[in-house]
């Protein structure tokens, strides 16, 4: 959790265009010019205490400091490799890339996509990078992350094994461009072994902040083809796979010596003539180098011989450098799954180039507050964050496909975060997905919607993901009519805790409110709406706008508002230097324990009725840490409550401040005997209660 004077600092360094790919964040806050000078300056070589040449970097379990697979690496500097190390000899190219003894594939394959379009590659490896020309030990690449492009810095220590490089390589073994862009990602991921396993998808969006699409190649669209030629053209990066039924088919290689699980990267396609017919090809690239296809237009197939020799040399490609033609009718037979990274992203079905608008959403699910699971779990399913776009402009098209009924054409895309980087500590991709319903007529046109749980009951979602599943992002195209509409971001079960990003990109205009995700306390905001005034403090009165500006949008909380009165206390137990206002740190603690205090109220609200019975409390306020005797619940109760014994939210809130208020000045008040951490005397604070 960043804390968050820091991020109203950040939201205002985006909206003035940090994190463009003009004005990349300095990951880790180092400067790359800066740092450059500085070694120049000392005539020291650049070492990355933030990524260390050392075991933590390489993993944490089969990399792990004691592992079979580490023993004996060394990390060298290219310089100790070869005698003349270059950055990137006569441009990059796809035999730059040659997989190591790491799993990272899906990764390589991205990579090798890259070299097909020097302007992506030169958006994540800037020019002018070089061992020769003021080289200081130094290297930096782009690489964009959950919304924003990160400028990465990395020394150009590379583990090795027995004077070779123990992970991705070129060919012919003096170029190390890739080798320190493989570094640059796992920094970035925490350690080398969090790249191991993936989908490419996930390294074509890294190096474009693209969106990818997904095509299930036993049920491909009829115009695949097309849209392949037309995705090369426009310099989209393409993936494809073969998936595995079992563990052991994993890098499995077929008779016709394909690996089945393996990440491929397509880098051509051809319409030819072939006999009298026209026939399409695509040209395929294994990262390993080595095992390439050896069916019908595989390296020396006598397929070739019927081309005409001009095309014939043009076309051919090297033996045995893991790159190969096949039929476009083999291809669809033997692979399974087609990734398409659209760089706009266009809409590739359509036949006219077309940029979409886009938006981005940050999200949380939390246990217990915001991570209610998908539709199998009624009862919860109404708790997770909510988002209202509004369909407004029609697509153009309508006419090219037999007249279909008027709708707006968008795309989904929900990503989670940072899972890569809690490897390390047990955790990995949640199964994810989404749901899309329509906003009932009572709601069209307010901001702050989120629907309940009867509603969800009652109605259908109009589109969903078309499956929940464990990977980094999922994305579904959708057309819809005009209008406005709830997207339902989740984890497929309830209490799956995460943040994630969901980006919106519609064909034509759009409008989009976040949906309740101004409601800074559900941990759903992309932007807080916090009251900040010139003097960057808060008064007691200014406190009373904020909060209930943000609970009325809550519409499943019962609440009459916070008075003046309970906002005083709230500023008194925060204020530290009793000016009578709160600062951003002040605040940023009061906001956090609301969360939690919300987080207590919903879980503990078992008949959602949106406030605390006298039951339900005693179990919320036993969660909060407080052990109170009899007594004292009935003195809560006829202090709090309303008269049908129900305490609505903001007297919730107000109790708990009270009490934690009152449990301070006991810290300073000598215990009496007897007395019993976490149980406090009615003798002290029922007069205050």
């Amino acid at each position: 959790q960043i804390p968050f004077p820091f991020k109203v600092q950040r939201q205002r360094a985006k909206a003035l265009g940090l994190g463009r790919h003009e004005n990349a964040v300095r990951y880790l806050g180092q400067d790359y010019g800066r740092l450059v000078e500085e070694c120049r300056r000392s005539g020291t070589l650049f070492r990355d205490e933030t990524f260390p040449p050392a075991p933590a970097s390489l993993g944490f379990r089969e990399l792990g400091p004691s592992s079979a697979k580490t023993y004996g690496v060394q990390w060298k500097r290219p310089t100790e490799l070869c005698p003349r190390p270059q950055f990137i000899v006569d441009g990059a190219t796809r035999t730059d890339i040659c997989q190591g003894a790491l799993g990272d594939c899906w990764l390589l394959a991205a990579i090798a996509s890259l070299t097909l379009n020097d302007t992506i590659l030169h958006r994540v490896v800037p020019h002018g990078q070089s061992f020769q020309h003021g080289y200081a030990g130094i290297f930096h690449f782009q690489i964009w992350q959950f919304g924003e492009w990160l400028d990465v810095v990395v020394d150009d220590y590379l583990p090795t094994k027995d004077g070779k490089l123990l992970f991705v390589h070129s060919a012919e073994g003096t170029e190390f461009w890739s080798a320190l862009l493989e570094k640059a990602y796992a920094k970035v991921n925490g350690c080398y072994e969090a790249l191991s396993g993936g989908s490419t998808s996930e390294g074509f969006e890294d190096f474009t902040g693209g969106v990818t699409e997904w095509y299930d190649l036993r049920k491909p669209p009829g115009d695949l083809y097309q849209i392949i030629l037309k995705a090369l053209d426009r310099g989209s990066l393409l993936g494809c796979s073969i998936d595995i039924t079992s563990a052991f088919d994993m890098e499995a290689v077929t008779f016709k010596k394909l690996v089945k699980g393996h990440a491929y990267s397509v880098t051509g396609a051809k319409q030819i003539n072939y006999r009298g017919q026209s026939l399409g090809l695509i040209r395929m690239r294994n990262p390993w180098g080595e095992v390439e296809w050896t069916g019908p237009w595989s390296d020396n197939s006598s397929e070739w011989n019927a081309v005409e020799p001009s095309l014939r040399q043009q076309l051919m490609v090297k033996m045995e450098d893991g790159e190969f033609w096949m039929s476009f009718r083999d291809f669809l037979r033997e692979f399974t799954r087609l990734e398409i990274c659209n760089l706009t992203p266009d809409a590739l079905q359509s036949r006219k180039f077309r940029k979409w608008n886009t938006r981005l959403y940050d999200g949380t699910w939390r246990r217990g507050s915001t991570a209610g699971g998908c539709r199998n779990y009624p009862a919860t399913f109404w708790i997770n964050p909510q988002f209202k776009i509004q369909l407004e402009e029609v697509d153009d098209d309508r006419d090219e496909d037999g007249g279909r009924e008027p709708g707006c054409s968008f795309l989904l895309a929900l990503m989670q975060k940072h899972r890569r980087r809690e490897r390390r500590y047990g955790k990995d991709m949640e199964t994810i997905g989404f749901a899309v319903y329509e906003v009932p007529p009572e709601y069209v046109g307010k901001s702050g919607v989120h629907l309940k749980r009867d509603f969800f009951l009652a109605n259908a979602s109009r589109a969903r993901s078309e499956q929940f599943i464990n990977l980094r992002e999922v994305s579904t195209r959708f057309r819809l009519p005009p209008g406005e509409y709830i997207v339902v971001p989740s984890t497929f079960e309830p209490n799956k805790e995460g943040d994630f990003v969901l980006r919106v990109f519609s064909e034509k205009k759009a409008g989009t409110d976040g949906g309740d995700a101004s409601g800074w306390w559900d941990g759903t905001a992309g932007e807080h709406p916090v009251f900040s005034p010139q003097d960057m403090e808060i008064s007691v009165t200014e406190l009373q706008t904020i909060l209930n500006r943000i609970i009325g949008k809550h519409k499943d909380l019962r609440t009459k508002g916070f008075s003046t009165e309970s906002c005083r206390s709230m500023v008194n137990l925060m204020d530290k230097d009793g000016n009578g206002k709160l600062g951003l740190v002040e605040f940023n603690v009061l906001w956090n324990r609301i969360r939690n205090y919300l987080a207590i109220f919903r879980k503990f609200d078992l008949d959602k009725s949106g406030s605390m019975s006298a039951y339900e409390m005693r179990m919320a306020l036993e969660a909060a840490g407080y052990k109170l005797n009899k007594k004292l619940h009935e003195l809560i109760i006829t202090r709090y409550a309303e008269p049908d014994l129900a305490i609505d939210f903001d007297n919730f809130v107000c109790c708990l401040v009270r009490l934690e208020t009152m449990f301070r000045e006991s810290l300073f008040t000598p215990n009496p005997p007897g007395f019993v951490p976490g149980f406090v005397q009615s003798c002290h604070i029922s007069h205050k209660i």
